[in-house]
């Protein structure tokens, strides 16, 4: 099973209030969800009215299907114009999941295992 999480730092130009903030970044988290079928939340910068990080993640079966979901994730939010995209950073993280092709599935033991 492949994972992948992506980080995403915005400004948000305009904004007076924390409530103008939340509203963009509600805005933009949504439309994500909607668009790309991927977890998004507000990770960082909670405390500040321009300032925002969020942590995107999808899981998938493949890793360079995983990375270009999040890469367009982070193309479409630039396209927005919500807000300024500052930094992002993409991850990809195997997990040992297995499948063994006779429908039957389950973690793959470690090395460490000590059975």
């Amino acid at each position: 099973m492949i994972v992948g999480a992506a980080a995403l730092e915005l400004h948000v130009h305009g904004s007076r209030s924390l409530k103008q903030k939340r509203g963009v970044v509600r805005s933009i988290s949504q439309r994500l969800r909607n668009r790309f079928n991927i977890s998004v939340a507000e990770v960082g910068g909670q405390d500040t009215w321009q300032r925002a990080v969020l942590g995107l993640s999808a899981a998938g079966a493949e890793a360079p299907l995983v990375r270009r979901v999040l890469e367009q994730a982070l193309d479409y939010v630039e396209e927005l114009h919500l807000a300024e995209v500052m930094f992002t950073d993409v991850e990809i993280l195997e997990l040992p999941w297995h499948d063994s092709g006779h429908g039957e599935q389950s973690w793959q033991e470690s090395a460490e295992d000590p059975e």
